[in-house]
């Protein structure tokens, strides 16, 4: 099929890179502008555009993809679809209007579940046990277009937003490309989007990292993993701020969390070993095993108790 792709980070790359694979001719892609990164301010091209110049692929850039000059853009390319992957920006009536086939988004989660701008993160924040990828009808809703086809995997206990990340990459550009050979043979169904099972995936910020021992180690452990690597997990140890990397619920023999004895404060260390330090939480014990210091590179306890002499009964958190 002859394809104008939208999209921007990593895991529309992904999708964009399983489009040229599959033999699909990509008459443009359009991506955000370069944007600025680190101290040199030195502006640094989106994963999406460095797969398209890779590939010869002519890249549009628009500050503002809604305006009259992009939508002329635009139409100056006969394309039979447009395929969206979190591209950073509302797209118009008019261009959904566009193409013969309409535009078809690539949304990371299982709709009608997690629409929004961080659906990978949240599945994991939230608990969920399974997630996945499905292909969608874009209209002029956020993410509530008829749902065209859906993959699923399952969220390990040892998965973090990066390695769900990665697994969904994959899975949305087998996703859109099993999708279009239905598409193109007429076989692929419209189902509808149930309102009432909806949820919300808003945006994941810097300060959503602090950890709360007053919360439930299972909660935390899910926060620690969900925000990994970015904002990234984090308390205090003594005024400084200490980046928590890896951490578990503690379990007893049974599989019923085990519990700090009485009277213990939340986010009281309480033992020391030489592998983890554990942490009282509301309900639970959290075993904390990689950190980073304020300052220091990530390591792990280990590494980190040759050099600190942490102690039971130290409050972490102030």
């Amino acid at each position: 099929m002859k394809i104008v792709f939208m999209g921007t980070p990593d895991f529309a790359a992904g999708a964009l890179r399983a489009l040229i694979k599959k033999g699909h001719e990509i008459l443009l892609v359009v991506t955000q502008p370069d944007r600025a990164k680190g101290r040199s301010d030195k502006l640094i091209p989106s994963p999406v555009k460095e797969v398209a110049l890779e590939n010869n692929i002519p890249v549009f850039q628009p500050l503002k993809i809604k305006t009259p000059e992009s939508v002329a853009e635009l139409k100056k390319y006969d394309a039979d679809i447009f395929v969206v992957a979190a591209f950073g920006q509302i797209i118009s009536q008019e261009i959904l209007d566009m193409p013969k086939y309409g535009c078809l988004n690539i949304h990371a989660s299982l709709l009608p579940k997690y629409r929004g701008a961080s659906p990978i993160q949240r599945v994991i924040l939230d608990g969920e046990k399974k997630t996945g990828v499905t292909i969608m009808q874009m209209d002029a809703g956020i993410d509530t277009g008829d749902m065209l086809y859906r993959i699923e995997t399952d969220i390990t206990e040892e998965d973090t937003f990066e390695s769900l990340h990665d697994r969904l990459m994959e899975i949305g550009g087998r996703a859109i490309t099993e999708a279009l050979d239905l598409l193109e043979k007429g076989e692929l169904k419209r189902e509808k989007q149930d309102d009432s099972l909806s949820c919300y995936a808003k945006l994941i910020t810097k300060d959503m990292g602090r950890i709360d021992f007053t919360r439930t180690a299972d909660e935390i452990s899910r926060q620690v993993r969900g925000l990994n690597p970015w904002p990234s997990a984090f308390t205090f140890l003594n005024g400084k701020q200490l980046k928590v990397w890896s951490a578990r619920p503690v379990r007893n023999e049974d599989g019923s969390p085990a519990m700090a004895p009485k009277g213990v404060e939340a986010g009281t260390v309480t033992e020391v070993k030489k592998e983890s330090f554990e942490v009282a939480c509301r309900e639970g014990i959290l075993s904390i095993t990689e950190i980073q210091a304020e300052g220091k590179k990530r390591m792990s306890v280990r590494d980190f108790l040759l050099g600190y002499s942490l102690k039971a009964g130290t409050r972490l958190g102030q």
